[in-house]
Parts: structure tokens; C-alpha cells; sequence
């Protein structure tokens, strides 16, 4: 069952209060919801919630929870669709992830292999014992230039080997693996790199054809129009339905159709956390309650196990899978908003988490 909700004007948003449609949006979509695995439902908790504590995502935005073979909720405007591309900024680093286990267990690289066998300018600069998972963990201990900020402006580079070769230049503020500094380029672009070198392909045309097609995602890209770059951390366009499959084949353990994409161990290990919140040294978010594994934010149980994963865009989009309780949470928004929505998205999987009779803790 699919509970869709569709304006059908925009006139509808420009006559009402954004943060009033929203709420009252979002408690009708919910109100409405499936039974989910047998639980006893209860919005009255929903209600009060929403009301409370909704916040403004721009006019135009996509909203669903879906599990691996199904779309339980969906809200979308007549203009902004499921089909409809945006940038998805930094959710486009748990694709890159996947980019690098996918050629790992085609045999091109080993994911604990040494940057510097295919970069050797980091072994030149002292930074010889960093790894390609501690790039996609966010543990090179390399300092950015900057601390991550959600308007910070992106440094013009004509290619990705360019950007990279300033990179190896800069400082390492701590021992590689002891610290997880989470940057919006650094990591994740220097594997993005190595992943070049290795395939002999530029990053755009290397992802759509070992990620992308797969996965059928026909409607997102890496490629930079403006001929600036290619942004492995934060460089995507897509749209909710392509980065659905993305998350579904996750919850379905690597497998698309039922045919294995990648292995289950090579999802196990893609979703492992790494970092736990300790290690975090610095984080976009407010708080402590997220550990980091690789291209993806996690909160683990207390084995350490990682339950649930997400991988924000930061401004306003934000990506999740729950492990544990077998379903997709996705936002993608349509306008770049001002600030990230964290709290909002938490106080929405609290919600959504009470329709499993689940212990996931």
C-alpha cells in the first residue's frame, strides 16, 4: 500500500504558511500509514510531535519511507516528483563508498591498501600510512582548509588530480585512524581519485558505469556541466526515486532483482562503523550520537553494530536506512536550504520507528 500525497497547485503553498502545510502534511501522511510488521498503531504521539516540532523544507521537497520491496509513504508536490533531479550534495559520499567496495571486490584495489600505492606523492609528504578506508571514514587525519560549513564556497579546480595534489600538501592534524574529522572534500575526494587511477577513467564516467546503470539509476550524475571539477563528496544530482534503489539494494544485503550487485560481505563491510562517536573529533551536527563508517554517519547498538546509517545532504536532504528494522527513510529537497535539518529528520525516525514492535537498542 502506498500512501501518496500530491498538491495539485502551487497556488495551495503561496495562500498557506510553508510551515503550517508541512505540519499538517506530514501528520495527514502519517495518520494514513500502513500496519508495519504487526504493531499496534498510535499517531496520537505523531500528532503532537509534528505539531511541534516541524520545520520549514522549502516549498518543494520529496518525503517516502520505504522498505526493500516496497514504498509505505510518500509526499510529494505536482512539481517536485520523485523524478525530479536535484543536487544531493553530501549524500553523494555514500555513493562513492560504494564505488570503491564495488572495484575492491572486482580485485582492482584492496580497501586497506596504502593511498600512496597509487598516489605516491603521499608517501613524498609524510602521510604514507593512510589508507583508502580511512579516506572513505573521514580518518586521514589530514586537516581541511576549513572547518565544514554549509555555505562555505568549494575552491575552483580544473580536474579532481589537480584537487588532489593540493590535498597531499596539507597538514595532518592526527595520527590516521585515531580521529574522524569529517570534511565535505578531503576523504572522499582522494579516493575518488585512486578510483581513477586505477580504472584509467575519469570519476563521472567510471561511476555511472559501475554504480549507476546497475543499480538503474538513469537520472543521477557526477558530471560537472560547468567543466569544473569532478566532486566525488559532493557532487551528484539524482532524484528520490534513483536514490531509493541506492538504499534498497543496501537492505536487500547487495542484491538488485534479487541478483547480487555486491557481495553480502562487502555491504557488511561498507556499513561497518569506524569511528565510533568518541573518535569523532568533529561533526557537522550538534551532539554526540553519531559514529561514522564509511561515507555514511551510523548509530550503532552496544556491540557496536551498526543499526542504522545515514548519509545527510546537509541542506536539507537527508538519506537513511534502518538495518534493524528493514526500511529507507529518504528527503530530498528541491531548494538548497540554510541549514541542516538533523533534529527534524531524528524526531521524524523516532516516529517512525514506534510502528515496529522491534528492539533494536
Amino acid at each position: 500500500m502506498i500512501i501518496r500525497i500530491r498538491t495539485e497547485s502551487l497556488s495551495f503553498f503561496r495562500n498557506s504558511s510553508c510551515t503550517n502545510v508541512i505540519q499538517g502534511l506530514i501528520f495527514l501522511l502519517l495518520l494514513q500509514a500502513p500496519t508495519l510488521a504487526k504493531a499496534q498503531q498510535d499517531w496520537t504521539a505523531v500528532k503532537a510531535k509534528t505539531s511541534a516540532n516541524a520545520k520549514e523544507l522549502e516549498e518543494e521537497f520529496v518525503f517516502l519511507v520505504a522498505t526493500a520491496d516496497s514504498t509505505l509513504l510518500l509526499m510529494e508536490t505536482k512539481t517536485f516528483t520523485t523524478k525530479a533531479q536535484a543536487p544531493i550534495f553530501l549524500s553523494s559520499q555514500w555513493l562513492t563508498a560504494a564505488l570503491l567496495f564495488k572495484l575492491a571486490e572486482e580485485g582492482k584495489l584492496s580497501i586497506d591498501d596504502p593511498v600512496q600505492k597509487y598516489l605516491p606523492a603521499f608517501g613524498k609528504y609524510f602521510k604514507g600510512y593512510i589508507t583508502i578506508r580511512h579516506c572513505l571514514s573521514q580518518m586521514t587525519g589530514i586537516e581541511p582548509n576549513q572547518k565544514f560549513q554549509l555555505q562555505g564556497p568549494r575552491k575552483k579546480f580544473t580536474s579532481l588530480e589537480e584537487e588532489v595534489n593540493e590535498l597531499v600538501t596539507l597538514t595532518i592534524r592526527a595520527k590516521p585512524g585515531t580521529e574522524c574529522w569529517f570534511s565535505q572534500s578531503v576523504g572522499l575526494n582522494i579516493a575518488g581519485r585512486i578510483a581513477e587511477v586505477v580504472t584509467k577513467k575519469k570519476f563521472d564516467i567510471l561511476i555511472k558505469s559501475k554504480l549507476l546503470t546497475p543499480l538503474g539509476m538513469r537520472r543521477t550524475s557526477f558530471s560537472d556541466l560547468a567543466g569544473g571539477a569532478l566532486n566525488p563528496s559532493a557532487g551528484a544530482q539524482s532524484t528520490a526515486d534513483d536514490y531509493l534503489k541506492f538504499l534498497r539494494m543496501l537492505l536487500n544485503n547487495g542484491k538488485v532483482n534479487q541478483v547480487p550487485f555486491l557481495s553480502e560481505a562487502s555491504v557488511n563491510n561498507l556499513l561497518q562503523l569506524q569511528a565510533p562517536p568518541a573518535k569523532v573529533a568533529y561533526s557537522p551536527f550538534s551532539g554526540e550520537r553519531f559514529g561514522y563508517a564509511h561515507g555514511a554517519w551510523t548509530l550503532a547498538d552496544r556491540d557496536g553494530r551498526s543499526t542504522a546509517l545515514c548519509a545527510p545532504g546537509m541542506y536539507g536532504g537527508w538519506s537513511m536506512i534502518d538495518r534493524c528494522r528493514g526500511y529507507a527513510y529518504l528527503v530530498v529537497t528541491k531548494n538548497k536550504l540554510k541549514e541542516d535539518k538533523a533534529d527534524l529528520h531524528m524526531e521524524m525516525k523516532s516516529l517512525i520507528d514506534r510502528q515496529w514492535s522491534v528492539n533494536c537498542q
